[in-house]
Protein backbone atom coordinates (compact mmCIF):
# COMPACT_ATOMS: atom_id res chain seq x y z
CA UNK A 1 0.00 0.00 0.00
CA UNK A 2 1.35 3.42 -0.99
CA UNK A 3 2.19 5.73 1.93
CA UNK A 4 0.41 9.05 2.30
CA UNK A 5 2.12 11.78 0.31
CA UNK A 6 4.22 14.37 2.11
CA UNK A 7 3.07 17.94 1.30
CA UNK A 8 6.60 19.37 1.50
CA UNK A 9 7.87 16.76 -0.95
CA UNK A 10 5.05 17.48 -3.39
CA UNK A 11 5.82 21.20 -3.26
CA UNK A 12 9.50 20.51 -3.90
CA UNK A 13 8.66 18.28 -6.87
CA UNK A 14 6.39 20.89 -8.43
CA UNK A 15 8.94 23.66 -7.92
CA UNK A 16 11.72 21.57 -9.47
CA UNK A 17 9.67 20.59 -12.51
CA UNK A 18 8.69 24.24 -12.96
CA UNK A 19 12.36 25.17 -12.77
CA UNK A 20 13.26 22.60 -15.43
CA UNK A 21 10.49 23.83 -17.71
CA UNK A 22 11.03 27.58 -17.32
CA UNK A 23 14.76 27.89 -16.62
CA UNK A 24 16.12 24.86 -18.48
CA UNK A 25 13.59 24.71 -21.30
CA UNK A 26 12.87 20.99 -20.87
CA UNK A 27 10.02 19.61 -22.96
CA UNK A 28 7.01 17.70 -21.65
CA UNK A 29 8.46 14.29 -22.46
CA UNK A 30 11.64 15.06 -20.54
CA UNK A 31 9.69 16.39 -17.56
CA UNK A 32 7.60 13.22 -17.46
CA UNK A 33 10.76 11.13 -17.18
CA UNK A 34 12.13 13.26 -14.33
CA UNK A 35 8.82 13.20 -12.47
CA UNK A 36 8.65 9.42 -12.77
CA UNK A 37 12.18 9.01 -11.42
CA UNK A 38 11.56 11.23 -8.38
CA UNK A 39 8.22 9.55 -7.71
CA UNK A 40 9.87 6.14 -7.83
CA UNK A 41 12.39 7.19 -5.18
CA UNK A 42 9.75 8.93 -3.03
CA UNK A 43 7.58 5.81 -3.02
CA UNK A 44 10.54 3.54 -2.23
CA UNK A 45 11.51 5.88 0.63
CA UNK A 46 7.98 5.67 2.09
CA UNK A 47 7.36 9.36 1.46
CA UNK A 48 9.86 10.50 4.08
CA UNK A 49 10.47 14.23 4.00
CA UNK A 50 13.33 15.02 1.61
CA UNK A 51 14.83 17.14 4.41
CA UNK A 52 15.53 13.86 6.25
CA UNK A 53 17.55 12.49 3.36
CA UNK A 54 20.53 10.31 4.19
CA UNK A 55 23.06 8.78 1.82
CA UNK A 56 21.99 5.30 2.95
CA UNK A 57 18.64 5.98 1.27
CA UNK A 58 20.45 6.50 -2.02
CA UNK A 59 22.47 3.32 -1.54
CA UNK A 60 19.37 1.34 -0.71
CA UNK A 61 17.47 2.75 -3.67
CA UNK A 62 20.27 1.77 -6.08
CA UNK A 63 20.14 -1.80 -4.77
CA UNK A 64 16.36 -1.72 -5.08
CA UNK A 65 16.53 -0.66 -8.73
CA UNK A 66 19.00 -3.42 -9.56
CA UNK A 67 16.53 -5.98 -8.20
CA UNK A 68 13.35 -4.41 -9.59
CA UNK A 69 11.52 -5.80 -12.61
CA UNK A 70 9.56 -4.22 -15.43
CA UNK A 71 5.85 -4.41 -14.58
CA UNK A 72 4.84 -5.16 -18.18
CA UNK A 73 7.53 -7.65 -19.26
CA UNK A 74 8.70 -9.08 -15.94
CA UNK A 75 12.32 -8.57 -17.04
CA UNK A 76 14.90 -6.75 -14.86
CA UNK A 77 15.10 -3.02 -15.42
CA UNK A 78 17.50 -2.17 -18.21
CA UNK A 79 20.81 -0.54 -17.35
CA UNK A 80 19.79 2.53 -19.36
CA UNK A 81 16.57 2.91 -17.33
CA UNK A 82 18.52 2.65 -14.07
CA UNK A 83 21.07 5.17 -15.35
CA UNK A 84 18.46 7.75 -16.39
CA UNK A 85 16.53 7.33 -13.12
CA UNK A 86 19.60 7.87 -10.95
CA UNK A 87 20.83 10.77 -13.09
CA UNK A 88 17.48 12.52 -12.66
CA UNK A 89 17.61 12.02 -8.89
CA UNK A 90 21.17 13.25 -8.65
CA UNK A 91 20.26 16.46 -10.45
CA UNK A 92 17.17 16.88 -8.26
CA UNK A 93 19.11 16.58 -5.00
CA UNK A 94 21.80 18.96 -6.24
CA UNK A 95 18.99 21.45 -6.87
CA UNK A 96 17.48 20.75 -3.41
CA UNK A 97 20.84 21.42 -1.74
CA UNK A 98 20.62 24.99 -3.05
CA UNK A 99 17.09 25.65 -1.80
CA UNK A 100 16.61 27.61 1.43
CA UNK A 101 14.48 24.96 3.16
CA UNK A 102 16.95 22.17 2.37
CA UNK A 103 20.33 23.89 2.41
CA UNK A 104 21.11 22.94 6.03
CA UNK A 105 19.92 19.36 5.55
CA UNK A 106 21.40 18.24 2.22
CA UNK A 107 24.94 18.69 0.95
CA UNK A 108 25.94 18.75 -2.69
CA UNK A 109 28.19 15.75 -2.06
CA UNK A 110 25.18 13.72 -0.90
CA UNK A 111 23.85 13.67 -4.44
CA UNK A 112 26.97 11.83 -5.60
CA UNK A 113 25.65 8.68 -3.91
CA UNK A 114 23.16 8.35 -6.77
CA UNK A 115 26.05 7.62 -9.14
CA UNK A 116 26.10 4.21 -10.81
CA UNK A 117 28.88 1.73 -10.27
CA UNK A 118 31.39 1.79 -13.12
CA UNK A 119 30.34 -1.64 -14.40
CA UNK A 120 26.64 -0.79 -14.63
CA UNK A 121 27.47 2.61 -16.14
CA UNK A 122 29.49 0.93 -18.91
CA UNK A 123 26.63 -1.42 -19.70
CA UNK A 124 24.15 1.47 -19.79
CA UNK A 125 26.37 3.59 -22.03
CA UNK A 126 27.41 0.85 -24.45
CA UNK A 127 26.46 1.36 -28.10
CA UNK A 128 24.60 -1.65 -29.46
CA UNK A 129 23.92 -2.59 -33.02
CA UNK A 130 20.54 -1.42 -34.24
CA UNK A 131 18.91 -3.65 -36.80
CA UNK A 132 17.60 -1.84 -39.83
CA UNK A 133 16.06 -2.98 -43.11
CA UNK A 134 17.83 -2.95 -46.44
CA UNK A 135 16.32 -0.98 -49.30
CA UNK A 136 15.36 -4.30 -50.87
CA UNK A 137 13.45 -5.28 -47.73
CA UNK A 138 11.65 -1.94 -47.70
CA UNK A 139 10.65 -2.51 -51.32
CA UNK A 140 9.31 -5.94 -50.36
CA UNK A 141 7.23 -4.26 -47.65
CA UNK A 142 5.78 -1.85 -50.18
CA UNK A 143 5.10 -4.62 -52.69
CA UNK A 144 3.23 -6.62 -50.07
CA UNK A 145 0.98 -3.72 -49.06
CA UNK A 146 -2.47 -3.55 -50.70
CA UNK A 147 -3.48 -0.35 -52.50
CA UNK A 148 -7.19 -0.85 -53.18
CA UNK A 149 -8.53 1.79 -50.79
CA UNK A 150 -7.36 5.30 -50.00
CA UNK A 151 -6.44 4.16 -46.50
CA UNK A 152 -4.19 1.46 -47.94
CA UNK A 153 -2.65 3.94 -50.36
CA UNK A 154 -1.96 6.29 -47.45
CA UNK A 155 -0.25 3.53 -45.48
CA UNK A 156 1.95 2.59 -48.44
CA UNK A 157 2.90 6.22 -49.06
CA UNK A 158 3.76 6.58 -45.38
CA UNK A 159 6.40 3.84 -45.58
CA UNK A 160 7.86 5.30 -48.81
CA UNK A 161 7.87 8.81 -47.30
CA UNK A 162 9.84 7.63 -44.27
CA UNK A 163 12.72 6.19 -46.31
CA UNK A 164 12.64 9.12 -48.75
CA UNK A 165 12.91 11.81 -46.05
CA UNK A 166 14.18 10.08 -42.90
CA UNK A 167 11.53 11.99 -40.94
CA UNK A 168 10.86 10.89 -37.37
CA UNK A 169 7.40 9.45 -36.76
CA UNK A 170 6.41 12.28 -34.40
CA UNK A 171 7.20 14.78 -37.14
CA UNK A 172 5.52 12.71 -39.84
CA UNK A 173 2.09 12.90 -38.22
CA UNK A 174 2.32 16.69 -38.06
CA UNK A 175 3.36 17.51 -41.64
CA UNK A 176 0.96 19.58 -43.73
CA UNK A 177 0.86 19.60 -47.50
CA UNK A 178 2.47 23.04 -47.54
CA UNK A 179 5.62 21.54 -46.03
CA UNK A 180 6.30 19.24 -48.98
CA UNK A 181 7.68 20.57 -52.28
CA UNK A 182 7.52 17.88 -54.96
CA UNK A 183 8.98 20.05 -57.70
CA UNK A 184 12.20 20.75 -55.80
CA UNK A 185 12.16 17.46 -53.92
CA UNK A 186 12.30 18.83 -50.40
CA UNK A 187 10.52 18.87 -47.06
CA UNK A 188 10.38 21.91 -44.77
CA UNK A 189 10.60 20.77 -41.15
CA UNK A 190 9.36 23.97 -39.54
CA UNK A 191 9.37 23.58 -35.77
CA UNK A 192 6.59 26.15 -35.38
CA UNK A 193 4.21 23.59 -36.85
CA UNK A 194 6.11 20.30 -37.12
CA UNK A 195 6.95 18.16 -34.09
CA UNK A 196 10.68 17.95 -34.73
CA UNK A 197 13.13 16.74 -32.12
CA UNK A 198 14.15 19.55 -29.77
CA UNK A 199 11.95 21.86 -31.87
CA UNK A 200 14.63 22.30 -34.50
CA UNK A 201 13.84 23.85 -37.90
CA UNK A 202 15.65 22.49 -40.95
CA UNK A 203 15.14 21.51 -44.59
CA UNK A 204 15.34 17.94 -45.84
CA UNK A 205 15.93 17.24 -49.51
CA UNK A 206 14.68 13.84 -50.65
CA UNK A 207 17.42 11.27 -50.13
CA UNK A 208 18.71 9.45 -53.25
CA UNK A 209 17.28 6.08 -52.25
CA UNK A 210 15.31 5.33 -55.41
CA UNK A 211 12.86 6.92 -57.82
CA UNK A 212 10.22 4.31 -56.95
CA UNK A 213 9.95 5.69 -53.40
CA UNK A 214 9.71 9.24 -54.71
CA UNK A 215 7.03 8.26 -57.22
CA UNK A 216 4.83 6.67 -54.55
CA UNK A 217 5.02 9.80 -52.40
CA UNK A 218 4.39 12.10 -55.37
CA UNK A 219 1.35 10.09 -56.45
CA UNK A 220 -0.05 10.26 -52.92
CA UNK A 221 0.42 14.02 -52.55
CA UNK A 222 -1.09 14.61 -56.01
CA UNK A 223 -4.07 12.42 -55.07
CA UNK A 224 -4.70 14.47 -51.93
CA UNK A 225 -4.44 17.79 -53.75
CA UNK A 226 -6.29 16.98 -56.97
CA UNK A 227 -8.79 14.25 -56.08
CA UNK A 228 -9.47 14.87 -52.39
CA UNK A 229 -9.27 18.66 -52.66
CA UNK A 230 -6.85 18.97 -49.75
CA UNK A 231 -5.24 22.37 -49.26
CA UNK A 232 -1.90 23.55 -47.86
CA UNK A 233 -3.06 23.30 -44.24
CA UNK A 234 -4.33 19.72 -44.55
CA UNK A 235 -2.19 16.82 -43.28
CA UNK A 236 0.05 14.78 -45.56
CA UNK A 237 -1.11 11.68 -43.70
CA UNK A 238 -4.68 12.20 -42.48
CA UNK A 239 -6.16 9.91 -39.89
CA UNK A 240 -8.82 7.34 -40.70
CA UNK A 241 -12.43 8.47 -40.49
CA UNK A 242 -14.39 6.18 -38.17
CA UNK A 243 -18.22 6.01 -38.42
CA UNK A 244 -20.91 3.73 -36.96
CA UNK A 245 -21.98 0.93 -39.29
CA UNK A 246 -25.37 -0.80 -39.68
CA UNK A 247 -24.75 -2.80 -36.50
CA UNK A 248 -23.88 0.36 -34.58
CA UNK A 249 -20.25 -0.68 -34.41
CA UNK A 250 -17.45 1.65 -35.45
CA UNK A 251 -15.82 1.02 -38.84
CA UNK A 252 -13.22 2.76 -41.03
CA UNK A 253 -14.70 4.94 -43.74
CA UNK A 254 -12.04 6.73 -45.76
CA UNK A 255 -9.90 9.64 -44.63
CA UNK A 256 -10.61 12.53 -42.29
CA UNK A 257 -9.03 15.94 -42.76
CA UNK A 258 -7.30 15.86 -39.40
CA UNK A 259 -3.87 14.47 -38.53
CA UNK A 260 -3.24 11.66 -36.07
CA UNK A 261 -2.89 12.77 -32.45
CA UNK A 262 0.33 10.78 -31.98
CA UNK A 263 2.68 8.41 -33.79
CA UNK A 264 1.17 5.17 -32.50
CA UNK A 265 -0.81 4.52 -35.74
CA UNK A 266 2.42 4.99 -37.74
CA UNK A 267 4.15 2.25 -35.80
CA UNK A 268 1.12 -0.02 -36.21
CA UNK A 269 1.25 0.47 -39.99
CA UNK A 270 4.95 -0.42 -40.05
CA UNK A 271 4.35 -3.50 -37.92
CA UNK A 272 1.66 -4.79 -40.27
CA UNK A 273 3.73 -4.00 -43.38
CA UNK A 274 6.68 -5.98 -42.01
CA UNK A 275 4.42 -8.92 -41.13
CA UNK A 276 2.91 -8.96 -44.64
CA UNK A 277 6.40 -9.10 -46.13
CA UNK A 278 7.50 -11.86 -43.73
CA UNK A 279 10.04 -9.58 -42.08
CA UNK A 280 10.82 -8.89 -38.42
CA UNK A 281 9.39 -5.62 -37.18
CA UNK A 282 11.42 -2.59 -38.22
CA UNK A 283 10.20 0.55 -36.51
CA UNK A 284 10.06 3.88 -38.40
CA UNK A 285 13.19 5.17 -36.67
CA UNK A 286 15.26 2.26 -38.01
CA UNK A 287 14.84 3.69 -41.52
CA UNK A 288 17.21 6.50 -40.49
CA UNK A 289 19.91 3.85 -40.01
CA UNK A 290 19.12 2.51 -43.47
CA UNK A 291 19.60 6.00 -44.89
CA UNK A 292 23.06 6.30 -43.33
CA UNK A 293 23.98 2.87 -44.71
CA UNK A 294 22.96 4.23 -48.12
CA UNK A 295 25.53 7.01 -47.71
CA UNK A 296 28.20 4.39 -47.17
CA UNK A 297 27.09 2.54 -50.29
CA UNK A 298 27.41 5.74 -52.32
CA UNK A 299 30.91 6.28 -50.86
CA UNK A 300 30.24 9.94 -50.21
CA UNK A 301 33.13 12.25 -49.38
CA UNK A 302 33.35 14.38 -46.24
CA UNK A 303 31.47 17.39 -47.62
CA UNK A 304 28.72 15.17 -48.97
CA UNK A 305 28.50 13.37 -45.63
CA UNK A 306 28.08 16.71 -43.89
CA UNK A 307 25.18 17.54 -46.22
CA UNK A 308 23.72 14.07 -45.59
CA UNK A 309 23.99 14.65 -41.84
CA UNK A 310 22.29 18.05 -42.02
CA UNK A 311 19.56 16.47 -44.12
CA UNK A 312 18.81 14.21 -41.14
CA UNK A 313 18.62 17.24 -38.87
CA UNK A 314 22.00 16.77 -37.19
CA UNK A 315 24.19 19.71 -36.25
CA UNK A 316 27.29 17.54 -36.07
CA UNK A 317 28.32 14.84 -38.51
CA UNK A 318 29.67 12.79 -35.60
CA UNK A 319 26.08 12.41 -34.36
CA UNK A 320 25.26 10.71 -37.64
CA UNK A 321 28.25 8.39 -37.40
CA UNK A 322 27.82 7.52 -33.72
CA UNK A 323 24.04 7.18 -33.56
CA UNK A 324 23.25 5.68 -36.95
CA UNK A 325 26.48 4.69 -38.64
CA UNK A 326 27.34 1.29 -37.16
CA UNK A 327 28.42 -1.07 -39.95
CA UNK A 328 27.04 -4.62 -40.29
CA UNK A 329 29.54 -7.28 -39.18
CA UNK A 330 30.03 -8.61 -42.70
CA UNK A 331 30.80 -5.14 -44.07
CA UNK A 332 33.16 -4.43 -41.20
CA UNK A 333 35.02 -7.63 -42.07
CA UNK A 334 35.13 -6.77 -45.77
CA UNK A 335 36.69 -3.39 -45.07
CA UNK A 336 39.29 -4.72 -42.64
CA UNK A 337 40.28 -7.52 -45.02
CA UNK A 338 40.41 -5.02 -47.88
CA UNK A 339 42.84 -2.83 -45.97
CA UNK A 340 45.26 -5.76 -45.83
CA UNK A 341 45.48 -5.83 -49.62
CA UNK A 342 47.98 -3.57 -51.45
CA UNK A 343 46.39 -0.39 -52.78
CA UNK A 344 45.99 -0.12 -56.52
CA UNK A 345 46.92 2.95 -58.52
CA UNK A 346 43.23 3.88 -58.62
CA UNK A 347 43.15 4.03 -54.84
CA UNK A 348 46.23 6.22 -54.56
CA UNK A 349 44.40 9.41 -55.41
CA UNK A 350 41.24 8.78 -53.41
CA UNK A 351 40.37 11.46 -50.82
CA UNK A 352 41.37 10.92 -47.25
CA UNK A 353 37.91 11.15 -45.68
CA UNK A 354 39.16 11.35 -42.10
CA UNK A 355 41.35 14.35 -42.95
CA UNK A 356 38.44 16.04 -44.70
CA UNK A 357 36.20 15.47 -41.70
CA UNK A 358 38.90 16.90 -39.42
CA UNK A 359 39.07 20.02 -41.61
CA UNK A 360 35.31 20.46 -41.41
CA UNK A 361 35.33 20.03 -37.64
CA UNK A 362 38.20 22.50 -37.22
CA UNK A 363 36.39 25.00 -39.42
CA UNK A 364 33.25 24.62 -37.33
CA UNK A 365 35.22 25.02 -34.11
Amino acid sequence: MTSKRTPANERAKRAYLQYLADAKGRDEHSLDGVAKAIERFDEYNRRRDFRKFHVEQARGFKAHLLGERNVRTGAPLSASTIKSTLAALKAFFIWLADQTAYRAKIRYADAEYFNLTENVARVASAHRRKECPTLAQIRSMLNAMPVETEIERRDRALVAFTILTGARDAATVSFRLKHIDLENGLLEQDAREVHTKRRKTFTTWFFPVGEDFRRIVAEWVTFLREEKGFGPQDPVFPKTRVVPDADQCFAASGLAREPWANAQPVRAIFREACARAGLPYFNPHSFRNTIVKRAYELRVDAEQMKAWSQNLGHDHVLTTFCSYGALPDHRQGEIIRGLARPKSENDAGSPDVLKEIRKLLDKAG
